[in-house]
């Protein structure tokens, strides 16, 4: 790994222990979860890495391989508030899991992503591998429950992301060839495992070359709305209601938004659409994969696609027009953006008897449109994987 010889040259030593955490897809179920809705998805082979050693001052010393600027900062004296670099959410880990143990022990590590992308939830996956490392180093073994919740903290409470805990429940709760179907309303789940007759599938990524951070983008905004028209349902409905960020679209039955979603402002409106609908395909995809057939599961991912363009309006102009290329391209079962939308990747569930004329047809004619993205633009071929091992 390069993180290991990274760290080798920096220290001068071999790291003592190596944490991985891998990136996760959700094919069906996106922009639901910080609503309580429910969610299909998968972990990858690929992944975040970090070799690690502890530190015994106490010091946390991280470098990444993707960002030229080390990070350090003292167990007893972490930053209460995000210093808006790389490592927030590495400091919110160390806050977050500080306040349920009693930390020892320092530790320094390098990272490194098995792909150069953003857009599979890359931030979940660098947190909970860093969680694994810094608890294993001071002795501390964690339930998958509280790996998740800490993990979760970290991004929501610190950085400042309106999440639910979909990206976290991937990365440590999936298990190869099984579909993780989660509630996450009150955290249960089911991983169902690939029928027998299923036919043959591998999961495509194809990043379109642009990055950014979820924090900076307009995805705190697009929850405020939907929770916004949920809130203005409650009161229509004549409904008792509490705190503004307290509210969620599980609290209101379809019926209601049904009734009164012609009252909503137009931003709202398309927002609860989203929600209720893509909590409908969840159920169907579940139900879908149950059955082995991947052509409704996939056709329901796309369906997911188009909501979160139409209805939850994400996606730049980039991941749009990849999403369109996918959806006329033989050998593709289904797909949609990964990374809520905000990000730079679009996934699909492919046939792969048709691996190779899937990357040329979708490379040539993203190209096409965007010639810049020349140099930038990558697929990625993955498997689906078991979820980080709880620590």
């Amino acid at each position: 790994m390069l993180c290991e010889d990274r760290f080798n040259q920096i220290y001068g030593r071999d790291p003592e222990g190596l944490a991985f955490c891998p990136y996760r897809v959700c094919p069906i179920g996106a922009h639901s979860d910080h609503n309580l809705g429910k969610i299909t998805g998968f972990a990858l082979d690929k992944g975040i890495h970090i070799a690690y050693a502890p530190k015994r001052n106490g010091v946390v010393e991280m470098s990444s391989l993707q960002f030229p600027k080390r990070a350090q900062w003292h167990i007893a004296s972490i930053p209460s508030h995000r210093q808006y670099d790389w490592a927030d959410y590495l400091r919110g880990a160390t806050l977050m899991l500080s306040k349920r143990y009693r930390l020892s022990l320092g530790i320094c590590g390098v990272i490194e992503g098995s792909l150069p992308i953003g857009g599979l939830s890359s931030s979940a996956a660098v947190t909970i591998s860093f969680l694994c490392a810094l608890c294993r180093v001071n002795g501390i073994v964690l339930e998958e429950t509280e790996l998740i919740d800490i993990a979760y903290e970290a991004e929501s409470a610190y950085v400042g992301v309106n999440i639910g805990k979909l990206d976290q429940s991937c990365e440590v709760l999936g298990r190869k060839d099984h579909l993780l179907y989660l509630d996450t309303k009150d955290g249960s789940y089911e991983l169902i495992p690939r029928n027998p007759g299923m036919k043959p599938f591998r999961i495509g990524i194809f990043f379109s070359g642009l990055e950014q951070s979820l924090a900076g983008s307009k995805f705190n905004m697009r929850v405020d709305e939907l929770r916004a028209g949920v809130y203005a349902l409650q009161a229509f409905a004549g409904a008792e209601y509490g705190k503004f960020r307290e509210t969620n679209a599980r609290d209101v039955p379809r019926v209601v938004y049904e009734q009164y979603k012609d009252r909503l402002p137009d931003p709202w409106r398309k927002r609860c659409e989203h929600w209720y609908t893509e909590f409908e395909r969840v159920e169907k995809g579940a139900e879908a994969w149950r059955k082995g057939d991947i052509e409704n599961y996939g056709r329901l991912s796309s369906e997911s696609g188009w909501s979160s363009i139409h209805n939850w309006e994400s996606g730049a102009p980039e991941q749009i027009r990849l999403y369109e290329i996918m959806t006329r391209t033989d050998g593709i079962y289904g797909g949609r953006f990964c990374g809520a939308g905000f990000k730079g990747c679009c996934m699909a569930l492919i046939d792969p008897a048709f691996e190779e004329p899937v990357r040329r047809k979708v490379t040539e004619e993203y190209l096409k449109s965007f010639p810049e993205m020349e140099g930038r633009y990558g697929v990625f071929v993955c498997d689906t994987a078991d979820g980080t091992k709880s620590v």
